[in-house]
């Protein structure tokens, strides 16, 4: 199985540690570990994760104003974004959906389960992916039968 690369956002070391000791009992899972928004904008471009977990709450950038300048850059603009959070209220979970992040991990979390519902959600950001490159080639397809008929 191929390695999967998860840059995780956290200005708490300690969490950092129990995030990057947890996915590393997957052999598949490498991770590598960023303190604040800016530090992660800066990896990403370089280091090209498969997914971004990223904390919400942080000083200077939070992470939905990491999330906006991942989504600006064309290099990480892919990339899905999972937040991990406190908050956890049905509105904030939409709120941040709606900006971009494919899914969202409650704080406190269980290091035993973050390997299967980082898993879960890659799978969930790849069949996204899959759905909108079918809609975009079926309007392609769409627009030269229109051509063809008006022919």
């Amino acid at each position: 199985m191929a390695a999967l690369r998860v840059l995780h956002v956290d200005d708490e070391a300690d969490i950092r540690k129990v995030v990057k000791l947890s996915l590393s009992l997957d052999p598949t899972f490498t991770v590598l570990g960023c303190g604040s928004g800016a530090e992660a904008l800066a990896t990403a471009s370089d280091w090209s994760p498969d997914m971004i977990l990223c904390d919400v709450v942080m000083p200077m950038m939070d992470g939905p104003a990491t999330l906006k300048h991942l989504q600006a850059c064309p290099r990480t603009a892919d990339i899905p974004v999972v937040f991990m959070t406190a908050r956890v209220q049905k509105r904030e979970i939409q709120q941040f959906k709606s900006l971009g992040a494919v899914g969202v991990i409650t704080k406190p979390f269980d290091p035993m389960t973050l390997v299967d519902e980082l898993r879960a959600y890659l799978r969930s950001a790849s069949l996204g992916e899959a759905r909108s490159r079918f809609v975009q080639r079926l309007r392609a397809d769409a627009a030269i039968l229109a051509d063809c008929r008006t022919s």
